[in-house]
């Protein structure tokens, strides 16, 4: 019993790493309306910036992540103002190769800016356990299940019950009818730029210590950030996030008790959503949008 307890925990932290990641995919799609392709190398890019002041300039990884914070802030914006607001009126196929474009001059940067070198990014809390129904659970993952929780309510919060987040809710509707309305569509698209850099961002950090810091460590995060997105449905800001922490217990329950697990887990859970999909096309919470003719 404590084995399983423990695969959940350990499923509910990694969720919410996912999860913050479909956010910030979500709030680019409901307000630009296009798949930003690139959202997982900005989140590497400000993650190698936090990781480099912390290991290059002795920093302290608290007083790093507002610089990483103010990074993923700006690099959205500059984003939005300079190459996606130009791209207005292009299809939304083109918009996708816009942001691949965008994924390879990160890519292409990064190295650039921070050296080859792979970096190693602390926890937020280095020590300590906790004992929870006698599975053993790390004060840094703890940590990362209640943060990832703490920012979703936050951010639903906003969206449901302020007027920035109605005005969000009307631009990713219509935004033709949003502007009529006398929402400032560019300034909500900007911002949403922004918020979905520091998602990313705040996902990278939460996962780097599993791993070394390097320009492909966001991959599988970003892989998972779609299917949950897809799975979940598009067409809501909640669906990913449902789907992100389903996606990621479900990976883990059968990594750790399907024999071999570790080689068909993915596999499995991949081909089930295939599955899904196929008899519902728009997702766990999704809606099939009918327009009038």
């Amino acid at each position: 019993m404590s084995n399983f307890i423990g695969v959940i925990l350990r499923s509910f932290e990694y969720g919410s790493i996912y999860a913050l990641a479909s956010l910030s995919i979500i709030l680019v799609y409901k307000t630009s309306f296009t798949t930003n392709f690139a959202q997982g190398v900005l989140g590497m890019f400000n993650t190698y910036l936090i990781a480099t002041l912390v290991v290059s300039k002795g920093f302290s990884i608290y007083a790093a992540i507002p610089f990483g914070i103010l990074s993923a802030v700006i690099i959205g914006i500059l984003i939005d103002v300079i190459i996606i607001r130009r791209a207005k009126n292009v299809s939304p196929v083109g918009k996708q190769i816009i942001t691949l474009g965008i994924l390879n001059i990160i890519l292409g940067v990064t190295p650039l800016t921070f050296g080859v070198y792979d970096l190693q990014l602390p926890k937020i809390i280095p020590d300590g356990r906790l004992d929870i129904l006698g599975a053993s659970i790390t004060y840094n993952s703890l940590f990362n299940i209640l943060f990832g929780l703490a920012v979703m309510l936050i951010l639903f919060n906003i969206l449901s019950k302020t007027k920035f987040g109605l005005a969000i809710r009307t631009t990713a509707s219509n935004e033709t009818t949003a502007r009529m309305m006398g929402v400032s569509t560019k300034t909500i698209t900007m911002v949403a730029w922004a918020i979905a850099g520091v998602l990313s961002m705040f996902a990278g950090v939460m996962a780097a210590p599993f791993s070394a810091v390097n320009t492909i460590f966001m991959n599988d995060i970003q892989i998972n950030a779609f299917m949950a997105s897809v799975f979940g449905g598009f067409s809501t800001f909640h669906g990913p996030v449902v789907g992100a922490y389903i996606l990621s217990i479900a990976t883990n329950l059968l990594q750790v008790y399907l024999p071999n697990g570790t080689v068909w887990g993915k596999p499995i859970v991949y081909a089930l959503m295939i599955v899904f999909l196929y008899f519902r096309p728009v997702g766990l919470f999704g809606k099939k949008v009918v327009k009038k003719v």
